[in-house]
């Protein structure tokens, strides 16, 4: 099962290494404007293969995309000092204009995955131009809030529980606006309240849902601060990704897609739980929600649905192309409110 990465910066190549040592997929194919790093990429990460699994990576063009089950694009510009926010929105919308059909050209049958920031607009801009292929929105997906799964490292430290088995949802946009859902956070089925009178174990206050609500929020932001870009995380929720699309597992995961069917959220992309299989995003997950955490999905839509509107668009080659968009990779800077185009090496993870 073969898979193509457009773009090798960090999340890009990261993300090539995340799968090499899951053992996902049998071949990566990795692609950057630069072909000296995604060789360079390509030849670090092949070192790691006997020590891990057994998969051929090497770097490509487009041409090499042929038969990809999965294409990643961890593309995108970086924003310049100066920039406003529609600015560089507008220079993304040139480098997936180029992009997209440059992918479907060569592997029309993909499930295109988009990591590049700020993910939800720049999924709706992949879905949008692949859309001029006959490609449906269900086969373009983003990463949607899988990576603020840290929302359940945080409750898991807190009751003394293993992460995994907390259950409990981000959703929206990735970014400011995104949505913590408390009232549907579980512990072995329970409510939290409940698990902590079962266990003995003081309630969890409100003083403590402000601060876990905080860290969800500015992690990103504080990783950015400390080292200049965040990848790990985010590589890591991509190798799952990918695993789960290649193998037809039939998860619920947070990703963003174009969502159809939700009250406040029609056809605006963002994250809300799928179920994903080996065709993409096979159906949103309306949850339950309590007034006040409708309210706020309803506001974070808002926010994106105006990002949108705002690069007005119309029919896919409209954008004016520069010689900087095919197969960029991307290490810029952070996406607030989805205020800027950001890279997908540095921006809130």
């Amino acid at each position: 099962m073969k898979i193509g990465i457009v773009g090798s910066g960090m999340v890009g190549s990261t993300s090539a290494f995340a799968l090499v040592m899951r053992g996902v997929g049998r071949e990566i194919v990795l692609m950057d404007r630069t072909r000296a790093r995604a060789e360079a990429e390509a030849n670090d990460i092949l070192h790691a293969v006997p020590f891990a699994h057994p998969l051929t990576i090497r770097a490509g063009d487009y041409g090499d995309l042929v038969d990809c089950r999965v294409v990643i694009i961890a593309a995108g510009v970086t924003i310049v000092p100066g920039e406003t926010r529609l600015q560089v929105l507008q220079r993304n919308v040139a480098v997936f204009e180029q992009v997209v059909p440059s992918i479907l050209q060569y592997a029309g049958d993909t499930i295109l995955v988009v990591v590049s920031n700020p993910v939800d607009i720049m999924t709706h801009l992949a879905a949008y131009f692949a859309a001029g292929f006959g490609m449906p929105s269900t086969r373009v997906i983003g990463s949607g809030t899988m990576i603020d799964t840290r929302f359940r490292a945080l409750l898991g430290s807190r009751f003394g529980v293993d992460a995994q088995h907390v259950h409990a949802y981000v959703i929206g946009e990735h970014g400011d606006s995104e949505v913590l859902t408390w009232s549907l956070a579980t512990i072995a089925g329970m409510p939290l309240e409940e698990f902590a009178r079962i266990r003995g174990a003081a309630l969890i206050t409100d003083m403590e849902k402000r601060q876990i609500d905080e860290q969800v929020r500015r992690v990103g932001y504080q990783i950015l601060a400390g080292k200049g870009a965040t990848y790990y995380g985010i590589g890591s929720a991509v190798a799952r990704i990918v695993d789960v699309l290649l193998n037809d597992q039939r998860a619920v995961l947070t990703i963003c897609s174009r969502i159809q069917g939700v009250v406040g959220c029609e056809g605006v992309t963002l994250g809300l739980p799928h179920l994903v299989g080996g065709q993409g995003a096979m159906s949103v997950i309306p949850l339950p929600l309590k007034p006040v955490e409708q309210e706020a999905l309803e506001r974070s839509a808002s926010i994106l649905r105006e990002a949108i509107e705002s690069l007005k668009l119309t029919s896919p080659g409209n954008a004016d192309l520069s010689d900087e968009a095919a197969g960029v990779s991307n290490d810029g800077a952070k996406s607030e409110n989805a205020d800027i185009a950001a890279s997908a090496g540095n921006g809130k993870r």
